[in-house]
């Protein structure tokens, strides 16, 4: 069994035996907060338009990936149940595999999160500048993504608390505009709007329904948010997997109803070329030219939402491998709840990449970059997903009832089949390039682990020298008391 020394030892005060002062927790709100914030980024305003040449069978499509990702929600609930610890795939990846299988998705997910971090922060800017058309220049555009990307790393350096405090008003801003647009959408829907079923792209409608799916694949991302930062909710064991269904659930009715909303709302014709969905959709329910502003602040307050959950999210494997001797041992430092060192290395990285993307103009690199990340978070998700398979058909965690064992695999093979369909929307070109990332890691496993073995064989061979010469004593009394005799 692989437990993190950071869930064997509990922190103390300077005296020993004096607990040190509990440190803020995130209630099941907060947390919910946390998993909807991080799955709705900027993407949800294009998406309607995104998918729209499709038809209507994207609506479908979206309905079929819903249950997926309710499916790996529930899992990684059940997994929180067993391992309530920071962490979350990297922690049961490891407890399951083994040290290699742990680093892999601590790896995967830390440089997903930080690559992701600097398009979301130039996400931002494109959204800054419906707001402000006239402040566009390279220089601006710099200042303000790197703006977007300090600010919640700045909200994280203060504390969990501060996390918590800037998730739940973030989320709460964006949420209610989006749940208005999506519930007063349906008094203006008109069936006229929506188009034909399927439009023939794709082949067979089937073809659409797979075709609109690799578009809309990656937009539950996030959903292991709450498992990720175990350590840091109450009663892990009762609310991570409480919050990670709620804010998936949460997080789809807004996906959907905004969705159907759009579609019911604007023109199929306009929609397919519109480059705001949700803002045509303002105006055509209440007239005007003013729903871009409306719409453009809600993105920015989205955007800014998801990457102070995000930034949490870019320290929290490290930190939980960093702890197991996995990486670097400054990840494994926290102040105020918060891995103070992995907030700054995301954030440097984040801001490094954003730089080259404006000053370099490399956006090829940029791009690849970004592909990479689009594999990158499958590989801890179907580890977690082969993780409870292992569990349950190893029978080492827990004794369960027939039938909630059946629906345990059942989620868990869902699970899984849903990220493996994540793989293959990811595409050739973001499994090659995430593939040839994640093996230049193994350099980095090799160089911690032989550093851990190099300080345990000091200890080792200390131990062993030791137990030998009590050995040799032990025999040669032996011989002693026999001659004696």
């Amino acid at each position: 069994m692989h437990r993190s020394p950071a869930a064997q030892h509990p922190e103390t005060g300077p005296d020993s035996h004096t607990p040190a002062k509990a440190p803020f927790r995130m209630s099941l709100l907060t947390a919910t907060c946390l998993v909807m914030g991080n799955i709705i980024g900027g993407g949800i305003f294009l998406l309607p338009a995104s998918v729209a040449p499709f038809g209507t069978v994207s609506l479908v499509a979206f309905g079929v990936l819903t249950i997926g990702a309710v499916a790996l929600a529930l899992v990684f609930g059940r997994l929180a149940e067993r391992h309530p610890d920071t962490g979350g795939p990297y922690v049961y990846a490891r407890e399951a595999f083994g040290d290699f299988a742990g680093f892999l998705s601590a790896w995967s997910y830390w440089t997903m999160t930080w690559v992701s971090n600097a398009a979301l922060a130039v996400a931002a800017v494109g959204y800054v500048h419906v707001l402000f058309p006239g402040a566009t220049s390279a220089g601006t555009d710099l200042v303000v993504a790197l703006g977007a990307l300090w600010l919640p790393a700045l909200a994280n350096l203060a504390g969990t608390r501060y996390v918590g405090a800037v998730q739940l008003v973030s989320t709460v801003l964006k949420f209610v505009p989006l749940l208005f647009i999506a519930v007063v959408g349906l008094f203006f829907f008109d069936p006229d709007n929506l188009g034909p079923f399927h439009t023939g792209g794709g082949g067979t409608a089937l073809g659409g329904m797979s075709a609109a799916a690799a578009i809309l694949l990656y937009s539950y991302v996030g959903v292991e948010s709450a498992a990720m930062s175990a350590g840091e909710v109450r009663d892990p064991k009762r609310n991570v997997g409480r919050a990670t269904v709620l804010g998936t659930v949460g997080a789809a009715v807004v996906y959907l109803l905004g969705t159907l909303a759009v579609f019911g709302t604007v023109a199929h014709d306009k929609l397919v070329d519109s480059k705001a969905p949700f803002s045509d959709a303002v105006d055509a329910m209440f007239g005007g030219h003013w729903g871009g502003t409306i719409v453009a602040c809600a993105a920015v307050v989205s955007i800014i939402g998801a990457l102070n959950g995000w930034t949490l999210m870019s320290a929290q494997s490290p930190y939980a491998a960093a702890k197991d001797g996995l990486f670097p041992a400054a990840f494994g430092t926290k102040r105020r709840g918060v891995p103070t060192f992995g907030v700054l290395a995301a954030s440097v990285l984040a801001s490094a990449l954003t730089v080259i993307n404006y000053l370099i103009g490399s956006g090829g690199v940029f791009e690849i970059l970004v592909l990479i990340t689009t594999f990158s978070v499958t590989v801890p998700y179907l580890l977690a997903a082969a993780a409870q398979v292992y569990f349950l058909l190893s029978g080492r965690r827990d004794k369960v009832r027939p039938a909630r064992f059946a629906r345990d695999l059942t989620l868990a093979l869902v699970a899984f089949g849903f990220t493996f369909w994540l793989v293959a929307g990811a595409g050739y070109a973001a499994i090659y390039q995430g593939v040839l990332f994640l093996f230049a890691g193994i350099l980095v496993y090799a160089w911690m682990a032989a550093r851990r073995r190099s300080r345990r064989t000091p200890v080792a061979d200390g131990a062993q020298t030791g137990q030998a010469e009590a050995e040799a004593a032990l025999v040669d009394q032996e011989e002693r008391q026999h001659l004696a005799g």
